[in-house]
């Protein structure tokens, strides 16, 4: 099941320690998930979802620069969509489906055209952080990176070490547990990717 995050909808930290550039810098941790919450109890009370006007109304609290950078960022990160006119927020499971499949560059050519050999490495990484970053568990990250090595031909292509898809993804557990970026590696794998096509 995806779990939820209040990152900083400014430098995406998540405690009191904002980057120096960040717009939020010295707003409290209690005051950034106290954003989201004001959003997330008014659009989870409302499954066909509303207006963005009607939402700024409706949150429990003077609406302010946090809770409109706070809606941006439930909007990129697909926690909330807009249906013609009015925002609502997907149930865990449309957010699961929505996110299995990376639409934003360099992760949608990643996914798209999977691995080859030469950037296995930095796109596994990639595609592990990805799951953790949207949320997934450890168990459906998994298997989404497994399916993923399969469906796109990456792991027919060989050049891995390991000698299953499993044990492959099983050795960046560590991605995942420690939450790491995968902004830079998807680049990388990226280029490499896009020599190939």
């Amino acid at each position: 099941m995806p779990t939820f995050r209040y990152p900083c909808p400014g430098c995406r930290t998540t405690n009191s320690l904002h980057d120096a550039d960040c717009e939020f810098e010295g707003v409290s941790w209690p005051t950034v998930e106290k954003a989201y919450t004001d959003l997330l109890s008014v659009l989870s009370a409302e499954p066909d979802g509303l207006s963005e006007a009607a939402l700024r109304d409706a949150v429990p609290a003077d609406w302010g620069g946090l809770h409109k950078a706070a809606l941006g960022a439930l909007r990129r990160d697909q926690r909330v969509v807009e249906d013609g006119d009015r925002l609502r927020l997907l149930t865990a499971a449309e957010f699961k489906e929505r996110v299995s499949e990376p639409t934003r560059e360099p992760m949608r050519t990643v996914y798209q055209h999977g691995s080859v050999p030469g950037c296995h490495d930095n796109a596994v990484f990639a595609m592990v952080a990805w799951y953790e970053m949207v949320g997934l568990s450890w168990p459906e990250t998994r298997k989404n990176v497994i399916e993923w090595l399969r469906e796109s031909g990456a792991w027919d292509r060989g050049g891995f070490e390991e000698s299953t898809p499993g044990e492959l993804v099983d050795a960046k557990r560590h991605v995942y547990e420690e939450g790491y970026g995968w902004k830079e590696k998807g680049q990388a794998a990226k280029r490499v990717i896009e020599r190939h096509l």
